[in-house]
């Protein structure tokens, strides 16, 4: 039986046969606790765990991946005293581990676990706002690559704001913290969304997908619906605290100071941007500035925006155009089509604003809010392309068609892709109208700006 159990770790475990001579009881003791974690029986785990482990610290991983099943069993079902010592016990399994398994233990990663766990404790742990916001940051900035959980970065923005709300952090510290969150989130959500592209091409090539790929497409698609969730509560949480009776004040005060650095201009440019500030002169004087001193594809978009406030939408484009041209990242350029194109389709230049979309979807087919816009298109000319009722009405299943296509390929989009695509689906001739007209399994083209076809569907 011993020898079976020996057997069964160093197969399953990987663990090094010279150590394990060396320490037979930890061998032993580890194949026990590891088979009760995985039948989830906790309570019996705990002991042998705790032997392995104050024994032998350095034998092998699953002591630590383990041990994190089994304390946080023990958090959850424990109170008072008893639950403060397996949560402080849980944050000193992760040091420990990060002291023997540092290629396993991502710095940023581990430090913000044991910050969240903190925060959800804070209460029973007696800590502070301020103390936890220090921890936040300090894993941050120890190692930002790996501090990538969607909530942690949310709860880290979150005590930056209630901070700010107390008197104790500036408008300034707020606003950084703002765009260092909402760009690390960008990566991240650009980081995704390129490894789901690649399987949904695979997809659109008719090559069915592996189970592991659909394993990983599920995966991917789970961490984009986290920062899709965040991304909104970001912005929820930041609220009309950097409006433009904030933002103008703060950043005509520092423009001297920062009118050379390209990031601080860029990044009051963009801010100012996204809240409508643009009518003040302050966004034309950043943005002249910013495109003075480094060219790019953020300050030509910049100086678009500022030739359509000037009613000049021919210049307008040729800067836009300029902005994609200069754009060397696929994802990033994907952003800047999706703009230019949702300005065109506020202008209701809808040809335009279809080809932009597609552009978007080219560069990032994982990404469904272009076919949602160009379902919403479709819908909004309905009355404008048809000779007959039946012929108008026919374009909205085109619409639905979009819509579906939305939710195929984002992850974040379909609830709101199907309602859209219910919604297109009803407004659609009924079956009792397509018995009546006998068209049943017809072709009708759609004339207009939407130059499409689109086939009754049968009854």
């Amino acid at each position: 039986m011993k020898t079976k159990i020996t057997l069964l770790v160093l197969l399953f475990m990987g663990i090094n046969v010279g150590f394990a001579q060396q320490d037979e009881e930890c061998l032993t003791k580890l194949s026990i606790f590891h088979e009760y974690t995985k039948a989830k029986n906790y309570d019996a785990a705990y002991e042998p765990w705790m032997a392995v482990r104050n024994k032998c610290p350095k034998f092998n991983n699953a002591i630590y991946v383990d041990g994190e099943k089994i304390l946080n069993h023990k958090i959850k079902n424990s109170e008072g005293a008893e639950k403060t010592a397996f949560i402080n016990d849980l944050i000193k399994l992760w040091d420990v581990r990060g002291e023997h398994f540092p290629s396993k233990t991502p710095k940023g990663e581990y430090l913000a676990k044991g910050c969240q766990l903190k925060y959800d404790n804070r209460d029973a742990l007696g800590l502070s706002k301020d103390e936890l916001y220090v921890c936040f940051d300090e894993a941050y900035h120890m190692d930002k690559d790996s501090f990538t959980n969607p909530k942690s970065l949310y709860t880290y923005f979150s005590l930056m704001v209630d901070l700010f709300d107390e008197g104790k952090k500036p408008a300034k510290d707020l606003f950084n913290k703002y765009d260092d969150i909402v760009e690390k989130v960008e990566d991240e959500v650009k980081n995704y969304s390129e490894k789901l592209n690649k399987l949904i091409e695979k997809e659109d090539g008719g090559t069915a997908l592996t189970k592991k790929e659909n394993s990983y497409k599920k995966y991917y698609s789970s961490y984009l619906k986290a920062y899709d969730q965040i991304s909104g509560s970001i912005d929820q949480k930041l609220g009309d605290r950097a409006n433009c009776e904030n933002l103008i004040p703060l950043y005509q005060k520092d423009f001297e100071e920062n009118k050379n650095d390209a990031v601080w201009l860029q990044r009051a440019a963009g801010k100012m941007s996204e809240k409508e500030c643009t009518d003040d002169p302050l966004f034309f004087k950043l943005v002249n500035a910013y495109h003075e001193l480094s060219p790019s594809a953020n300050s030509a978009y910049y100086l678009g925006l500022l030739k359509d406030k000037e009613n000049k939408p021919n210049e307008a484009i040729k800067f836009y155009e300029q902005a994609i041209s200069l754009e060397t990242d696929n994802f990033k350029k994907s952003k800047l089509y999706y703009r230019i194109a949702t300005k065109m389709k506020a202008k209701r230049s809808y040809g335009k604003a279809r080809n932009y979309y597609r552009q978007a979807l080219k560069l990032n087919p994982s990404n469904g809010r272009p076919y949602i816009a160009i379902a919403a298109m479709y819908a909004a000319s309905a009355n404008n392309c048809g000779d007959t009722n039946f012929d108008k009405r026919a374009v909205y299943w085109l619409a639905a068609s979009e819509a579906n296509k939305a939710a195929r390929v984002d992850p974040t989009m379909k609830k709101a892709a199907a309602q859209s695509s219910a919604n297109y689906k009803a407004k659609a001739p009924s079956k009792a109208e397509i018995f009546s007209s006998g068209r049943a399994g017809q072709t009708i083209k759609i004339g207009c700006w939407i130059g499409a076809s689109v086939t009754v569907p049968s009854i």
